[in-house]
């Protein structure tokens, strides 16, 4: 049987180990709580740089997915639990670190009536009341495309409403089966419909395959028709070999050139970069 190699990283996806002692002090908070980190259940190659700066993203409602998306190295099944004191302890673990900003995501719980929607609910308000001066951003799943779920979500007033689009519509069944690109753009567009003000953001991997004519043009669906203000843009990293594989590495200056394009057609804020993750620089991204 032939072997199957990866092609190896150019210069420029070369990261550093997670090392320092910020970096283990934050392991340290987060272990003592039981809490999950996207950071490390994704295998995010920034997590030595925003660890070590003191920031992480949370990661609640377990850490088994009822989705099984060909990108992600987050582990998929059926989860046999629902834990409703952990808001309480990501509020601690945000009082511990002493962050400015938290960014708070979670696995998809499609088993869940409302999709999980009432826990990050319960976590922004838990944040808000023991961190008040921190500033909130939440990466939440599609729900399925209920709109009770996303106001329940917006309702408790986060400052960044995130949704990742991921791809472009045509590599969605091999890329995200079990999702829906329009359903994820309605999502968006409705944030604003809610709750006028909150900022909205999504993101993109490339290197899948796709063309610079079809991100560009999910670029300027995002920007007119669902009116999303902050944009990122990164490159895909296989995280196994059973996961889907790299088509191409894209150049920096790729990034680079989609970043003014994306602020021309109408984002205040694009992040772009073969290292940027949706949560990077998050902070950057707050309304002063």
């Amino acid at each position: 049987m032939a072997t199957v190699t990866r092609a190896p990283r150019p210069e420029w996806l070369k990261v550093r180990l997670p090392s320092g002692e910020n970096y283990f002090r934050l392991k340290g908070i987060l272990r003592g709580l039981s809490l999950n980190t996207v950071c490390e259940e994704a295998r995010c190659p920034n997590v030595a740089e925003c660890w070590g700066q003191g920031t992480a993203t949370f990661m609640i409602l377990g850490d088994v997915c009822t989705r099984a998306c060909g990108f992600c190295a987050v582990k998929t099944g059926l989860p046999r639990y629902l834990d409703r004191e952990e808001p309480a302890r990501v509020a601690e673990a945000v009082s511990a670190m002493g962050l400015a900003h938290a960014v708070v995501t979670s696995v998809n719980r499609d088993e869940l009536g409302d999709g999980g929607a009432a826990i990050f609910a319960a976590t922004i308000e838990a944040i808000r009341s023991r961190c008040p001066e921190t500033t909130i951003e939440v990466l939440i799943p599609d729900f399925k495309g209920s709109r009770a779920s996303l106001e329940a979500v917006l309702t408790a007033r986060p400052d960044i409403l995130n949704h990742n689009v991921e791809t472009v519509p045509r590599l969605y069944k091999r890329v995200r089966p079990g999702a829906n690109f329009a359903q994820s753009v309605e999502l968006l567009r409705r944030v604003k419909e809610i709750v006028p003000g909150t900022v909205s953001k999504t993101g993109m991997m490339l290197g899948l395959g796709e063309s610079t004519a079809e991100v560009v043009a999910v670029m300027r669906e995002l920007a007119s028709d669902a009116a999303v203000d902050v944009l990122t843009l990164g490159q895909y990293l296989q995280p196994t070999p059973e996961h889907l594989p790299v088509v191409r590495f894209v150049h920096p200056d790729e990034f680079r050139e989609l970043a003014r394009r994306g602020r021309e057609i109408g984002f205040r804020h694009v992040e772009a970069g073969p290292l940027v993750r949706s949560s990077y620089h998050a902070a950057n991204q707050v309304p002063v």
